[in-house]
């Protein structure tokens, strides 16, 4: 295969070939794609692509190839992407990776790359992702990473970092994963990680943070993991934590904080797993789920923890109070006792009198009638009373939207969060027969994470009103905002494409990244909700229908007329493609 002068592309991906790669691959210097990942290769670099200036797109991933990687990289001014991760590439990062002002994605991780972490990056300005994770990197972050505007991952971890975080992380608004555990970092965390809005992970375990954790972690509203374990925190948990709604896994084990666990995390209804082992936390823990399904290991080794968990003692009153207590009934006692005989007789003819009345007026329970509540990590009849009581007993002033499927209302709690609570009609809680199947296709539902999907809490089914409580998303639906002359001159071109890259990537998720799919149906401008910075959220799960793989997909017609497969209407059978072509429909309108 040697002078392949005009050789532009090159794939040997996912084989089993052994060896050293081409020594002439780019000897015509016009090669611009070269990927071998996943393969056997040894040895070092091929001085022809070195030079070949014109690369665009570089993969030796999963490899054992080696060599100075300072040495063996040249400047590569129209790189868009490479990954050199899984080799055993040794020696200090070149500066002339900042040159590459075109390069988006930069992956060097689990080598034996040593050295600080070159400033020039930061001129990289293009970058989107830096995965230098699993070397031997020491020194500081450089604060010229605060630069990379675009950056929306960066993947650091497992390192010899040390220092502080720089303080121009906050520059970083698009940053949406950021993993620095297992380093030598020190100092406090900064407080202005708040202001990257957009995280979605963020760990900094195994490091060594001192004193409080700052509350401003909790602006971080779309926040899904947050790992602060095995360092030296101390102080109270800040109840602004509390805040992060969307939280699945929390682990703050192995510091040094103290005190109560905040009321609010009671609020946090996201919440799966959570480790606070090894502390000195008191008190009470949140009557949530992820509390109580956690193991005896996860909330362990504290100062004296107690509720309904594995291994906890259950929350008792103080002693001096039972003791006062104690005293107080034995004087109850020997004040009533001398009167309960004479009233003996009298209880015993009222309670004779109240068994034959309650026998002439008591019906037979009604199966139907029994109540259910799943609101996933909640006490869902606490969260049914406070809904009724927010809305007024479903006031029409509270209402925000109507459906076919039902009416929603906007409910604020007690504990000022709000949520949208869709109201089905009585027509659609009739059909449901089966209560059980029913309740665990809602636990299938309120178990998706997106941040471009609706969050579902779960549903409440009453003998008087039966609803479904989602998140409360500001803006409302995308026909309200493009309906508004004054409102769609504000939504621009860039925030449109913007829902359009949100929506696409929701309805992906849930036709590949779900087991077994979901098939939505019905995506409408109706069904498409904006938050406060114009991000797409798809809601309306009122048509949507697991497609389980061993099922028929035959059903009845649900949907929007002029949002639906063509093909449906005539063979009635629903795959992905029908959701895809509604959302094609809805982009072209």
């Amino acid at each position: 295969m040697n002078n392949l002068t005009h050789l532009l592309l090159l794939d040997l991906v996912n084989n089993e070939f052994t060896g050293h790669l081409l020594a002439d691959v780019c000897h015509g210097g016009v090669l611009k794609t070269f990927s071998a990942s996943h393969n056997y290769f040894s040895g070092s670099i091929p001085e022809s692509l070195k030079n070949c200036t014109g690369l665009h797109r570089l993969r030796l991933d999963w490899n054992q190839l080696t060599g100075n990687i300072s040495e063996v990289f040249g400047v590569y001014p129209r790189l868009h992407y490479i990954d050199l991760s899984y080799n055993n590439f040794y020696g200090e990062l070149s500066s002339k990776w900042g040159d590459c002002r075109n390069m988006t994605s930069l992956k060097i991780s689990n080598n034996n790359v040593s050295g600080k972490i070159p400033p020039e990056l930061g001129k990289a300005a293009q970058l989107h992702l830096i995965d230098l994770s699993s070397n031997q990197l020491k020194g500081a972050i450089p604060k010229d990473l605060g630069g990379l505007k675009l950056l929306y991952e960066l993947l650091l971890n497992n390192n010899h970092l040390s220092g502080a975080i720089p303080l121009d992380i906050k520059m970083l608004s698009d940053l949406q994963i950021l993993n620095l555990a297992s380093n030598n970092l020190s100092g406090l965390i900064p407080k202005q990680l708040g202001e990257c809005s957009n995280l979605l992970m963020l760990n900094l375990s195994g490091n060594k943070f001192r004193e409080s954790i700052p509350g401003e972690i909790g602006f971080l509203l779309y926040l899904q993991g947050l790992d602060l374990s095995c360092n030296f925190l101390t102080r109270e948990i800040p109840r602004q934590l509390g805040q992060l709604q969307r939280l699945e896994t929390l682990n703050v084990s192995h510091n040094m904080l103290s005190g109560r666990i905040p009321s609010t995390f009671n609020d946090m209804l996201s919440l799966t797993t959570v480790d606070i082992s090894s502390n000195k936390l008191q008190g009470p823990i949140p009557d949530i789920k992820a509390f109580h399904n956690a193991s005896f290991e996860a909330l362990r080794d504290n100062m004296g923890i107690c509720g309904n968990a594995s291994g906890l003692k259950p929350c008792i009153l103080p002693r001096s109070s039972k003791t006062v207590k104690r005293k107080s009934n034995k004087l109850v006692i020997l004040i009533v006792f001398p009167l309960l005989g004479s009233l003996l007789l009298e209880f015993g003819a009222l309670f004779i009198l109240c068994k034959r009345a309650r026998k002439r007026n008591a019906e037979p329970e009604n199966e139907e009638d029994r109540n259910m509540f799943t609101i996933l990590g909640h006490d869902g009849k606490k969260m049914y009373e406070n809904i009724v009581e927010a809305t007024e007993e479903f006031n029409s002033n509270y209402c925000i939207g109507e459906g076919g499927y039902g009416t929603v209302y906007k409910a604020v709690m007690p504990t000022e969060q709000v949520v949208a609570v869709k109201k089905l009609h009585r027509s659609q809680t009739e059909k449901l027969s089966d209560f059980k199947a029913f309740e665990k296709e809602v636990c299938v539902l309120a178990n998706i994470r997106h941040r471009n999907i609706v969050k579902m809490y779960g549903f409440c089914s009453h003998a008087k009103h039966s609803f479904l409580v989602y998140e409360f998303i500001e803006r409302g639906s995308l026909r309200k905002i493009i309906s508004s002359e004054e409102q769609a001159i504000e939504f621009d071109w860039m925030k449109r494409l913007n829902v359009v890259k949100g929506a696409g990537g929701a309805l992906s998720y849930l036709h590949h990244s779900c087991s077994p799919p979901i098939i939505h149906r019905d995506i409408t401008s109706n069904n498409i909700l904006l938050d406060l910075e114009y991000e797409a959220h798809i809601s309306d799960f009122g048509t949507a229908r697991l497609l389980m793989p061993d099922s028929s997909n035959w059903t009845s017609f649900a949907g929007t007329f002029g949002y639906t497969a063509p093909e449906l209407a005539y063979t009635m059978k629903v795959t992905e493609k029908c959701g895809t072509i509604s959302l094609g429909d809805l982009l072209i309108s």
